[in-house]
């Protein structure tokens, strides 16, 4: 495995929450930044350039799907992990399936170990040391 630390951004209108996964990702060993909305999150990732993005799909202005789909035109390499707590996300998606397009989505609200588990799953440890703590109980 790579030394080298991955790095993640959650984009979230809800700014408590994006702020709170961010500290749950650095606590981990990641290199996390936090967006409150899609034009953010587009930005962000242009000056970042982030390994995994983190989205809310439903935000006010640009959806999180609307977001991913700009960002993997720019970044292909870009892996994007959608979560909602909103009925209104099975038409989102589905609108994205018949462009072609399929996103991992998490429920909300999310269980820190359960998105750190899919964190790890798509993207690798945060850093060397991480992945072995992280696989036993992921919240210490």
């Amino acid at each position: 495995m790579s030394d080298a630390k991955k790095s993640v951004l959650i984009v979230d209108d809800e700014r408590r929450i994006a702020d709170t996964l961010k500290l749950i990702l650095c606590s981990k060993g990641y290199i996390a930044e936090a967006a409150y909305d899609g034009l953010s999150g587009i930005e962000r990732c242009r000056a970042f350039r982030p390994d995994l993005i983190i989205s809310d799909v439903v935000m006010p202005g640009m959806n999180g799907v609307e977001m991913a789909l700009a960002i993997r035109q720019e970044f292909s390499n870009c892996l994007v992990l959608l979560f909602s707590g909103q009925a209104a996300t099975a038409d989102i998606l589905e609108k994205a399936r018949a462009l072609g397009h399929e996103f991992d989505l998490l429920a909300k609200p999310v269980h820190p170990n359960e998105l750190l588990q899919k964190v790890m799953q798509l993207i690798g440890a945060g850093d060397s040391g991480v992945a072995k703590q992280a696989r036993t109980d992921p919240l210490k």
